[in-house]
């Protein structure tokens, strides 16, 4: 599965300790806050989420964009120290 990750982060010691993690999954740098992932997962990224729920805080944000899961793109935010998902079916 193809995972996206776009980050709002709130301090420079947040956003070190994201891209770590991030890269520790497997993750790759394409752009400033933006991360790419080609084969990770589905447990992977739930794994991933509940670490990245641990490392941030509430006044950060993450957009996670995954395709295709079920022929549906899938976007979950972390917004306010809660996530929310958004599914589009094609």
């Amino acid at each position: 599965m193809f995972v996206a990750v776009g980050l709002d982060l709130s301090s420079s010691d947040h956003k070190q300790r994201v891209e770590l993690l991030l890269s520790q999954y497997g993750f790759k740098r394409m752009q400033e806050g933006l991360f790419e992932h080609t084969s990770i997962t589905e447990n992977q990224l739930k794994r991933l989420k509940r670490d990245l729920d641990n490392t941030t805080d509430y006044y950060d944000r993450i957009r996670i964009y995954q395709y295709p899961l079920e022929n549906t793109l899938v976007i979950s935010s972390l917004k306010n120290k809660k996530w929310t998902k958004l599914i589009a079916r094609l």
